[in-house]
């Protein structure tokens, strides 16, 4: 039982900013962060150097403003990869590979990586590297791509500040902060994300992201098969965003993919 009321407001106050935060498309400054919630702007800027030294919150300087941090999309990953999402995320990834006929899989965004919670072989397909509880380079893979696209780019700024921030696996791939901004963009603009042999050589992959009801992208789904083969992605794009738009539906989100 909680004897000292004091610690009462802060720890409300506290996740009252990081909800707010949440729940903006793009990073907000302190003072307005003070007014929309109504707490003291000294408190405002007291409880955001502290989530930035644990990692919660990131501090734009060039914008002045303020954004979730890696750690928050940790924590936010350890809840996607619990019962829900994966329950229900399951048969509707079965299915998928049926219909297809190529494996595929459910990821969720761990800071600058992805984490696989779910995972459907094709029969007589190739062994894939996306096993569940493997993590790979967010910015190599479709699944990663596709959720990174639909974040807010300021976020996307923060995971990849410069040079340092990208891994390589097999020579391909972005390696710059504005390499990886034209990949995004195109992403955007096609409205899927496609890897070719930058995971594993011989195998391509598309994906596309799963999102709330608020529009953020907790998941994504992707679909790998061998590169020689003379697939139409755009047709199993087509049938991966059914299966994204009847797990967002059962997420109780109502955007449909077109």
């Amino acid at each position: 039982m909680i004897t000292d009321k004091t610690q009462v407001p802060a720890a409300e106050h506290t996740l009252r900013i990081l909800r707010h935060l949440a729940g903006r498309a793009v990073p907000i400054a302190a003072s307005a962060l003070a007014r929309e919630l109504e707490i003291p702007r000294s408190t405002v800027y007291h409880l955001l150097a502290t989530l930035e030294k644990h990692g919660f919150v990131v501090h734009l300087d060039k914008e002045r403003r303020w954004g979730l941090g890696t750690a928050a999309f940790e924590l936010a990953g350890g809840y996607a990869r619990q019962e829900p999402l994966a329950r229900l995320g399951r048969p509707v990834l079965a299915a998928l590979t049926d219909r297809i006929g190529e494996s595929a899989h459910l990821a969720v965004m761990n800071g600058r990586d992805v984490l696989y919670i779910v995972e459907e072989r094709a029969v007589r397909r190739p062994a894939l590297v996306t096993d569940v509880g493997v993590r790979l380079p967010a910015h190599l893979t479709a699944t990663g791509r596709a959720m990174l696209a639909a974040l807010p780019r300021e976020q996307v700024r923060a995971h990849y500040p410069d040079a340092s921030a990208f891994t390589d696996r097999t020579g391909r791939g972005p390696r710059t902060p504005s390499e990886l901004r034209e990949l995004l963009r195109e992403v955007r603009v096609r409205g899927f994300a496609i890897e070719e042999e930058e995971v594993t050589v011989g195998l391509t992959s598309v994906g596309v992201s799963v999102r709330d009801h608020t529009g953020w992208p907790v998941a994504a789904f992707a679909v790998t098969w061998a590169a020689e083969s003379a697939l139409d992605a755009t047709q199993i794009v087509a049938t991966i965003n059914e299966s994204v738009n009847e797990l967002q539906r059962s997420l109780g989100s109502t955007r449909p993919l077109r």
